[in-house]
């Protein structure tokens, strides 16, 4: 899995409908104050070892302020939430012409179960997460903090040196 973090101070997404262009009414914009936008990608090999290990890493982050200033707290120590964004372009591929290739991410109905099974593991955790729609054209507006963006791989993370 990649995932792409980023510390806000508020996020919102809309779906947009495909054919007219503007909001999907049939789904509801979901807000969050405080907190992550994490663009989600996930390959065929993923499964439930990298949604535990990102589950347990993303929610003991801490890279919030404290009173010092310095970045020591974690989401749930701020009482943040997270807007979970599925983003398969995390696996395009541009070493060759100028067209990205996206054959190494995952197939749309695996990469959706991971990807919703991965939003349930960081809620047990106690965290609240918020959803864009999986597969739809959305449109996600924040305001980065900091800014603070990490990137997790877990390819590169999780393998033994």
């Amino acid at each position: 899995m990649k995932i792409v973090l980023q510390k806000v101070s508020k996020a919102d997404i809309d779906v947009v409908n495909e054919i007219s262009g503007k909001v999907d009414t049939t789904f509801e914009p979901q807000h969050i104050g405080i907190g992550y936008v994490l663009l989600v990608g996930v390959s065929d090999e993923d499964g439930q070892e990298q949604i535990d290990w990102l589950a347990r890493k993303i929610s003991k982050l801490r890279v919030f302020e404290d009173e010092n200033g310095k970045m020591n707290l974690s989401l749930k120590q701020v009482d943040g939430a997270i807007l979970s964004v599925s983003q398969f372009t995390l696996f395009g591929d541009t070493r060759k012409g100028n067209r990205p290739s996206f054959i190494n991410a995952g197939e749309p109905e695996h990469a959706k179960r991971i990807w919703l099974d991965f939003n349930e593991a960081l809620r047990a955790q106690g965290i609240t997460v918020k959803e864009g729609r999986f597969g739809s054209h959305m449109r996600v507006s924040l305001t980065n903090d900091g800014p603070v963006t990490i990137l997790f791989d877990t390819d590169e993370l999780m393998s033994k040196h």
